[in-house]
């Protein structure tokens, strides 16, 4: 029983050396790693950048693409987890990080995800891949195309999995992108948080390779990568308080070291920024009254401001502009635009939210007054 306890206590040491908190500072972070990033997962706003753009290998960290093509596939139908899918040769053949799948080996789409996001499974990300577009080759052009559409400048994908392949390259920057893109399916996060599982009815275990999840508070994900050309790489995810981040690291030397600076760039964002919630000015008014329309009082509408992420130095100092005019003239469309709450921290503008018409007021003439007086005599 000693020995027992012994070696828990000295597990424990080698966690809290390996992966060590940082206190709070407003210092920049120092970095191993060669190209880093520091986004709020919400708003795609940049905190902190190193080499953002620069253009690198990103080994596995390649299958949060993949992942987010499979979760829209999901959400559209197109695919089910309790579907059964078929491992290929091409998928069977894949080496690295894998789940042995054999050729003609059948396995459920939810255990197939849960391979992919915690176990790295190389082969089963090309299953995956297979079964929604045919072919591995047809799947990463569309993985060429979502990056496109997400502005992803600096990324040309050639394989699902991120094994070594010239030209496939991505950056920092990129990559927080798409991770951002991923963590909008909140699904993810049931497969990105399990540290240890099983497959093929317990036969196979499974352990994630994102060790955070054991030693970092608020942690939920997301993707490890590494191979011979990309080095230690990592898209780390972690709410505190509303706060939502996304840590990225490539081309870091060892596993530690990448450990250590993705824990080193979520402490300092969770340190020095906060998410700050708006409301609406004690004075917005949800109507404004017609000058010469059919109705006197046009109903307004205007969005929730929502919340915004500052440095925890500015919170409280954000100033709210409430532009809205006493009364509009007819006509009035659904939709036009009647003011807007703009809030700023000095002068920077931090978020505009427009005031719009609610509903549509024809403008007051003898043709309308008459229609109406009509239609009141005969109703």
């Amino acid at each position: 029983m000693i020995k027992k306890i012994a070696a828990i206590i000295l597990s424990a040491m080698l966690l809290l050396t390996a992966f060590p908190a940082y206190a709070s500072s407003g210092t920049m972070p120092e970095l191993s790693a060669p190209a880093a990033v520091l986004m709020d997962a919400n708003s795609g706003k940049v905190l902190f950048e190193k080499n953002s753009h620069k253009k690198r290998a990103c080994a596995s960290i390649t299958k949060v693409m993949t992942l987010t093509l499979v979760m829209e596939a999901l959400d559209s139908g197109r695919l089910k987890l309790t579907d059964t899918l078929t491992a290929s040769a091409h998928a069977a053949s894949m080496g690295g990080s894998d789940i042995w799948l054999e050729e003609g080996e059948t396995m459920s789409v939810d255990d197939l995800i849960k391979a992919t996001a915690v176990a790295s499974a190389n082969d089963a990300a090309v299953v995956l891949a297979e079964a929604l577009c045919g072919s591995e080759e047809t799947f990463v052009a569309e993985m060429n195309k979502k990056a496109q559409l997400l502005g992803m400048k600096e990324t040309t994908f050639k394989n699902c999995n991120g094994l070594d392949a010239k030209g496939h390259l991505t950056s920092a920057y990129d990559v927080a992108l798409m991770s951002a893109e991923l963590c909008k399916h909140k699904k993810i996060f049931d497969y990105t948080s399990i540290w240890m599982d099983n497959l093929r009815g317990g036969k196979t275990q499974i352990v994630n390779t994102n060790k955070l999840l054991r030693t970092y508070s608020g942690i939920t994900g997301l993707k490890t990568g590494t191979t011979n050309q990309a080095g230690c790489c990592m898209s780390a995810t972690a709410e505190r308080d509303g706060l939502s981040l996304i840590s990225v690291v490539l081309g870091c030397g060892s596993g530690t070291e990448r450990f250590r600076d993705s824990a080193v760039l979520l402490d300092h964002g969770f340190a020095n920024y906060t998410l700050e919630k708006l409301s609406l000015p004690e004075e917005y008014s949800d109507s404004v009254e017609v000058k010469d329309g059919m109705e006197k009082t046009l109903y307004l509408a205007c969005d929730e401001p929502g919340s915004v992420v500052i440095g925890r130095n500015d919170s409280g100092k954000i100033t709210t502009e409430y532009k809205l005019k006493k009364e509009v003239k007819a006509p009035v469309k659904t939709g036009d635009t009647i003011g807007e709450v703009n809030y700023y921290l000095g002068q920077k503008l931090l978020k505009s939210c427009k005031i719009t018409a609610k509903n549509s007021i024809e403008k007051r003439s003898f043709k309308t007054v008459a229609a109406q007086l009509f239609g009141a005599l005969f109703s």
